[in-house]
């Protein structure tokens, strides 16, 4: 295939009349010029001009051929048109990922007054509670969150907050079996836990007031990745739950939910936005991640 720049010069060649006037357009030697467009003439096996010592005329062939060269810087200005409002300003489709229990508590609000801000986006959000490649699934973004430490990443991040959470049951299932005093009873009682991919252990880690760590193994009864199904069974009684709090809150406040062993306090999830890349990066996908740390700053996400 032939070198599309050489199209575009022989295009220049045909508009100014020469290779002179075309060479002088375009910034570059005359000589170098006449080089480009017989190699080009070599390449396809024809004559596209016809040089005299006092012009350059174009032949029938380089009419027809002149006619797809425009058409093609046609199409290249107009690419490059739309690079270039799509770095000015907001718009065109961002691909998010995000857990359901953060769509529901922070994100729907968030991204509802983000895309009434910025008329020029489509946003197209999968609320999924597994982690998603970024790179692979085509997202521009998925927000996480994880305890700390963070995993290493090559994918670039913005920190959004935190996530308190809570362990807790219905007040019904706690009159039954009892109000556990200490994490190390959670191994007999029945309990709820979120799972992920490969996981074969349930452990919950717990500080004292002193400060002091202590890993608890217990044996749920029900594992499930999906926030609101751990939240239900709660209720229902069927097990002491570890949920965070903007899952649980509401619950608790309005006494669907009692707080169990209010005196231990477990780890605090980070939550946090991650992206293929900080270069390059269009207005759209910027502009969503600031609003994403804006939002949840106006918020207590605890």
């Amino acid at each position: 295939m032939q070198d599309l720049n050489d199209m575009l010069l022989f295009a220049k060649v045909v508009e100014h009349g020469g290779y002179s006037a075309a060479a002088r357009v375009l910034n570059m030697q005359t000589s170098r010029l006449s080089r480009r467009i017989q190699q080009l003439e070599e390449q396809l096996g024809v004559r596209l001009l016809q040089r005299t010592t006092r012009a350059v005329s174009i032949t029938e062939i380089g009419q027809a051929y002149y006619r797809h060269c425009v058409a093609l810087e046609e199409e290249a200005r107009a690419a490059q048109d739309t690079i270039d409002r799509t770095r000015a300003t907001p718009q065109g489709l961002v691909h998010v990922a995000c857990p359901v229990g953060l769509v529901e508590s922070h994100v729907g609000a968030i991204l509802a007054r983000y895309l009434a801000d910025n008329p020029g986006v489509q946003v197209h959000m999968e609320a999924i509670n597994r982690r998603v490649d970024v790179v692979e699934e085509g997202f521009d973004l998925a927000l996480r969150v994880r305890m700390p430490p963070l995993a290493a990443s090559d994918l670039a991040m913005r920190m959004l907050g935190t996530s308190r959470s809570m362990l807790v049951a219905s007040p019904a299932l706690l009159d039954r079996i009892g109000r556990p005093k200490h994490p190390t009873e959670l191994s007999v009682l029945p309990t709820l836990a979120f799972t992920a991919p490969g996981r074969n252990r349930y452990n919950w880690l717990f500080r004292d007031e002193a400060g002091e760590a202590l890993e608890i193994e217990h044996f749920p009864r029900l594992i499930t990745d999906d926030f609101k199904a751990l939240l239900q069974a709660a209720k229902a009684g069927v097990g002491i739950a570890y949920l965070p709090s903007l899952n649980c809150g509401n619950a608790v406040d309005g006494g669907e939910l009692e707080h169990v062993l209010p005196d231990f306090s477990l780890a605090e999830g980070l939550v946090h936005v991650v992206f293929p890349s900080r270069r390059g990066m269009v207005p759209a996908v910027r502009s969503l991640i600031d609003a994403l740390v804006e939002g949840f700053a106006r918020k207590d996400v605890n």
